[in-house]
Order: structure tokens, then C-alpha cells, then sequence
């Protein structure tokens, strides 16, 4: 397994024991990277412990979860994701890269934005049967390797034809990604590129949500990542960093998804 798919963006609180917590992240083959971005597994132990509450900023991405004896296909959730971890458990999960889970479908992935559907009910029986093989095996590290095999058989099984459009959104969202620059929807449009409207649609269809989203979602899992820094930036350095026109308006957009203030953030992560 090649585990080397960069370090989690998103997580608000990572848990640092590995004697209770665990998180792998694998890259695919690489003839399923057009299409899928990693696979993830985490595993508690928290028997004799408090439950932990463990909250992450989502990506702009699909996700295809398999846990306590079912799996669920979920869109983007546009606020935050939080799941209770208590006693023993694992997740098993497939992420598809934005864009990526569209041409197994064809439907607008928008559809899917704030939901969580049957894995049959998108891509039929073969789905179910993935399920019953990945959730029959152990929950334990020794069976991700057989996990992500049985993932990328049926990911080739049902291997969707050519479609230019995902690698041209991909390429758009890589844009927001790593350039700082681009701040506003604006910024990604070039004289020999999609017009303004053309990239709204793709988003919608392909990604699930609006690129202005994926903007302000990836500048906020830099600032989160960058505000559980010792000691904290400093707030209207960063917020100028980020592409915000002052310091005020990122305190907003960051307490409305974060649930707290970005100083109230960077006390709460340091003293977990």
C-alpha cells in the first residue's frame, strides 16, 4: 500500500494518542487516480475512556463510508462534520477526488450535497455486495490492505468512460488549492477558459457545490491549520494571507462554520 497521500487537511481537533486513535490515508492504484483521491480508515479505543467528539471541516468531495454493519454514499456537507467516538469501532471509508464520483453516476452531484444515500441505490446490487465484503472483514489495521482491494476491484468493474470535464474542474479546484491568489470565483477564469456561468455549472454538477465554496472552504482548513500553530499568527496578518479584505469579516465567515472565534479556536486547540 502506498500510504503517502499528504497529511489531513480539516480536522478542528486531531486526536494525538495513538493508543486510542488511529488514521491511515492510502493512495489508489494509479489507474484509479483520475477518480479517487484516497482511501482513509480510522480506529478507536476508547474502552474505560470518555467519548471523544471529533470534528473536521469537509471537503469538497464525495465519500463512500462503510461502518456498524452498513455504508452510506455522502455528499458535501457545507458546514462541519462531527462524529461521537466511544468504546471500539473503525471506519472504512473511499473518497472520491472533486469531480471524481460524477462519471460513476451522471447525475448532478449536487443532488447529493447535505445527504448520505444506499450505496444501491446509486450504483446498484454490485454496490451491496462491496458492502458485505468490506464490512465481513476484520476491523483491524491488517485488513485495510484487503479492504482497498476489494475497493479497487469494484472502482475498475465499474470504471466510467473518458469525460473531459473531470479533469478540467480538477484542474480548477487544484488552482484554489494552491494558489493563494485566487480569492474570488473570478480569478479562475482565463480569456481561453470557461466563462463565469460554465464553471458555475460545472461545479454544480460535477462537485456538488459552488466554487466560490470550495474557495473559502480551503482557506479555512489553512486557517485552522495555521491557528493551532505555538504560539497563533497573528489574526489580521493571516486574514490578509487567507485573500480576506479585513480581519473582521474572517472572524465571521470562521466562527459561523468553526463554532468559535478564531482566538477562541486557538486556545481550545492548544490546550487539547
Amino acid at each position: 500500500m502506498e500510504s503517502n497521500a499528504g497529511k489531513p487537511r480539516g480536522l478542528l481537533y486531531p486526536h494525538a494518542d495513538p493508543r486510542h486513535f488511529q488514521h491511515i490515508r492510502v493512495l489508489p492504484a494509479e489507474d484509479l487516480r483520475p477518480w479517487v483521491e484516497h482511501f482513509w480508515a480510522v480506529r478507536w479505543d476508547l474502552r474505560g475512556q470518555p467519548p471523544a467528539v471529533q470534528q473536521t471541516l469537509s471537503h469538497p468531495s464525495v465519500h463512500w463510508a462503510f461502518q456498524d454493519g452498513t455504508s452510506r454514499i455522502g455528499g458535501v456537507d457545507p458546514g462541519r462534520f462531527s462524529i461521537t467516538l466511544e468504546g471500539l469501532g473503525g471506519v472504512f471509508s473511499i473518497k472520491f477526488r472533486p469531480g471524481g464520483f460524477f462519471p460513476f453516476v451522471g447525475t448532478p452531484v449536487s443532488a447529493l450535497t447535505r445527504r448520505t444515500v444506499s450505496p444501491g441505490a446509486l450504483l446498484g446490487p454490485a454496490a451491496l455486495e462491496l458492502e458485505a465484503a468490506i464490512l465481513a472483514t476484520d476491523v483491524t489495521r491488517d485488513a485495510d490492505r484487503e479492504r482497498i482491494t476489494l475497493a479497487e476491484a469494484f472502482l475498475r468493474a465499474h470504471k466510467p468512460r473518458p469525460d473531459p470535464n473531470v479533469a478540467r474542474v480538477q484542474g480548477l479546484v487544484a488552482r484554489i488549492l494552491e494558489d493563494r491568489a485566487v480569492t474570488k470565483v473570478e480569478d479562475l477564469l482565463t480569456p481561453q477558459g470557461p466563462g463565469l456561468r460554465t464553471v458555475q455549472r460545472l461545479f454544480n454538477r460535477y462537485v456538488g457545490v459552488n466554487p466560490k465554496w470550495v474557495i473559502q472552504r480551503y482557506r479555512l482548513h489553512e486557517a485552522a491549520e495555521r491557528l493551532r500553530e505555538v504560539p497563533p499568527p497573528d489574526l489580521a496578518r493571516l486574514a490578509l494571507e487567507l485573500g480576506y479584505f479585513d480581519q473582521a469579516h474572517f472572524i465571521r465567515d470562521f466562527r459561523r462554520i468553526v463554532g468559535r472565534t478564531p482566538a477562541g479556536y486557538a486556545r481550545q486547540a492548544v490546550r487539547r
